[in-house]
C-alpha cells in the first residue's frame, strides 16, 4: 500500500504558486524563533549560545563563511577559536538538530513534497573531508569535489534542507589514511546516501509521508526510485533520455509492448503534446506529453518481486515549438493530471533556483575541514541559515502551525 498519492497532494501543489524574492537580512525575530526550535536539544547552556553565534555568523559575514571572517563579524576575543572548537571538536550531535528544523518547516510552511538534490561542492585540494573526483553533470566535466545529496522541504512557496549525506569515495579513505576505517563520528549508513537521507528522516523522525521528488542528475536514479518505491514512497523521478521504458499505453498506437529508449517514446507521443500552465517559467505555457509505461522486467537473478514491470507514468516538459522535451521524467503514479505533475516536477527546479540565490549565500559550500563530524555540524547550521533567509523574506507571513 502506498503512503501517499499525488492525487491527494494536487491542491496543496496548486495553492502554493507563489514567487518570492528572498531577503539577504535576516529578521531577528526568526532567528530568535529558529534558534529555539532548534537548540533545544544541545544539552548545554555553552552549546545552544555557540550555535545561535555560528547562525549569526553565517548569515552577517560576507563572502565565504570561514572562521575567520565569522569571527570577524561576531568580535570578542577567541571568538575564532571557540567558533572552531564547536564545529570540528564539539561533541553535540547534528542529527536532533536537523530534526528540529525539518519538523519547524513542516509546521510553519507545510511542504507539498520532498525533493532529493545534489550538491556538489569543488576543492582544489585532497585534504577537505570526502573529496573525490567526481562528474559534474553541470560542468561536463571531472571535478575534484565533495559530493552530498540533501534532501529538501518543498512548496512553490518555500523550500529548505533538513539533511544530508556525504558521499564517501574509497579513494579519499586511501589518500587520508584511514583504510577501511569509518570516519570519527560514524560513517553513513551502508546503501545509496539519497535513500538513506530520506528513510533517516521518515522512518526517525515521523515526518510527514509525500510524493519525493527525485533530481539527481546520476545514472544511478533507477536503484534510487526502486528503493523509495519498496519504502512506500510515491515518486516522480528526473531521468535521462537513454533510459529504456516498455509502452504500455494504447493512446501510442502502432507501439504495442516496444522496449524503447524513454526519449524516443517521447519522440513518438509529440502529438499528444498539449500546452499547460507553469507559473514561473520562462516562455509561457510548457508542452506536456505523458505517456503510461512499465519497468522492463529484470532478468530471472533478479527476486521474483520484482520481476513483474511496474507501471508507470512517462513524462516529457518542453517549450512550444521545440522538437523535444527538455525535461523527462517518471512517476509510479499514472493518473495525476498534467498541470499538478507540472507542478512537481517544477519543485526540483525551485530548489536549484534556491541553493543559487540562498544557500550559497549562507556557506552551503564553505566548510573547508577534514573532520565529518565538521562537515555535517557546519552544514546542518547553513541549513538553519537557509531557513532564516527564507522566512524572514515573508516578514507579514503569520506562522502556520500545524494542529
Amino acid at each position: 500500500m502506498r503512503t501517499a498519492d499525488l492525487r491527494t497532494l494536487e491542491p496543496a501543489i496548486e495553492n502554493t504558486a507563489t514567487t518570492y524574492s528572498p531577503s539577504t537580512v535576516a529578521d531577528d525575530a526568526v532567528l530568535t524563533e529558529v534558534c529555539a526550535a532548534l537548540f533545544t536539544f544541545l544539552r548545554r547552556s555553552d552549546q545552544r549560545r555557540k550555535g545561535e553565534e555560528y547562525l549569526r555568523g553565517l548569515l552577517a559575514a560576507p563572502g565565504r563563511k570561514s572562521i575567520r571572517s565569522m569571527a570577524a563579524v561576531l568580535g570578542g576575543r577567541g571568538t575564532a577559536q571557540s567558533l572552531h572548537h564547536f564545529i570540528c571538536s564539539s561533541t553535540w550531535d547534528w542529527v536532533p538538530v536537523r530534526r528540529g528544523l525539518a519538523r519547524y518547516l513542516v509546521e510553519t510552511a507545510p511542504p507539498a513534497a520532498w525533493v532529493l538534490h545534489p550538491l556538489v561542492i569543488p576543492k582544489g585540494g585532497q585534504h577537505s573531508v570526502g573529496v573525490g573526483r567526481f562528474f559534474s553533470p553541470a560542468d561536463g566535466q571531472l571535478l575534484s569535489a565533495q559530493q552530498a545529496v540533501g534532501l529538501w522541504a518543498a512548496s512553490e512557496r518555500f523550500t529548505g534542507p533538513v539533511n544530508w549525506k556525504l558521499h564517501l569515495p574509497g579513494s579519499w579513505f586511501e589518500a587520508s589514511g584511514r583504510g577501511d576505517r569509518a570516519p570519527e563520528a560514524g560513517s553513513e549508513r551502508p546503501g545509496d546516501p539519497a535513500v538513506e537521507a530520506y528513510l533517516e528522516a521518515m522512518s526517525d523522525w515521523g515526518l510527514p509521508a509525500l510524493p519525493v521528488v527525485v533530481n539527481l542528475e546520476t545514472a544511478e536514479t533507477l536503484p534510487v526510485v526502486r528503493a523509495l518505491y519498496a519504502a512506500g514512497a510515491p515518486f516522480a523521478a528526473r531521468i535521462g533520455g537513454n533510459l529504456a521504458l516498455t509502452v504500455d499505453d494504447p493512446a501510442l498506437t502502432g507501439y504495442g509492448s516496444a522496449t524503447l529508449p524513454a526519449m524516443q517514446i517521447m519522440h513518438a507521443a509529440r502529438k499528444l503534446r498539449r500546452p499547460v500552465a507553469a507559473p514561473g517559467r520562462p516562455g509561457g505555457p510548457a508542452m506536456v506529453a505523458a505517456v503510461r509505461v512499465r519497468e522492463p522486467s529484470p532478468g530471472e537473478e533478479c527476486p521474483a518481486t520484482l520481476r513483474r514491470g511496474r507501471r508507470l507514468l512517462l513524462w516529457g516538459v518542453g517549450a512550444p515549438g521545440a522538437d523535444r522535451p527538455d525535461e523527462l521524467w517518471l512517476s509510479d503514479v499514472r493518473t495525476t493530471r498534467p498541470a499538478a505533475l507540472l507542478r512537481l516536477s517544477g519543485l526540483a527546479a525551485k530548489v536549484e533556483h534556491d541553493v543559487a540565490s540562498v544557500s550559497e549565500n549562507v556557506g552551503i559550500r564553505d566548510y573547508v575541514g577534514r573532520s565529518y563530524a565538521g562537515w555535517h555540524r557546519h552544514i546542518t547550521l547553513a541549513s538553519a541559515a537557509h531557513a532564516v533567509v527564507v522566512r524572514s523574506a515573508y516578514s507579514a507571513w503569520p506562522l502556520n502551525r500545524a494542529s
